[in-house]
């Protein structure tokens, strides 16, 4: 089979657009891999995030994260595939003293049969107000979004 039959790269309607040219989430064979996603809506604010009148900034890292992994649910939809269908995910955190937080919602959506995760701290991401990025990957054979 041709590889042009097997990898299938998507940008997905109705989410933030990519700040670069990069997909959303590419389809090898029976693996999806989901760029990082963060916590940008479409429109490019964030959730997560308060500015007041003075400029100054409250960020909340439990409002990011549920925001991040209701993304990378979205964008496993577009391909048929669900959370569950994780099997390996990498977690940027600016912050470790957001460890806490990000790990509580974490274990919301995931518990000890979910994808295998590595957190990492990092200097920054694309936007000052990010305090944390999630990519992942998922098994979704084919077959099952022939079914789906």
């Amino acid at each position: 089979m041709p590889i042009q039959d097997t990898v299938q790269a998507t940008v997905v309607a109705g989410k933030a657009t990519p700040r670069g040219r990069f997909p959303h989430i590419k389809r090898a064979g029976d693996f999806l891999f989901v760029s990082g996603t963060s916590s940008r809506r479409p429109d490019n604010s964030f959730e997560g995030v308060e500015v007041d009148s003075m400029g100054v900034t409250k960020l909340d890292i439990r409002a990011q994260t549920r925001a991040v992994i209701e993304n990378l649910r979205d964008i496993l939809k577009s391909e048929g595939g669900d959370l569950p269908d994780l099997v390996e995910t990498q977690v940027f955190l600016v912050n470790m003293n957001d460890f806490g937080g990000y790990n509580e919602v974490w274990a919301e959506y995931f518990d000890y049969d979910g994808p295998t995760r590595t957190t990492v701290a990092v200097h920054q991401l694309p936007h000052p107000h990010l305090l944390i990025e999630i990519k992942g990957t998922a098994y979704f054979p084919r077959s099952a979004k022939d079914s789906a």
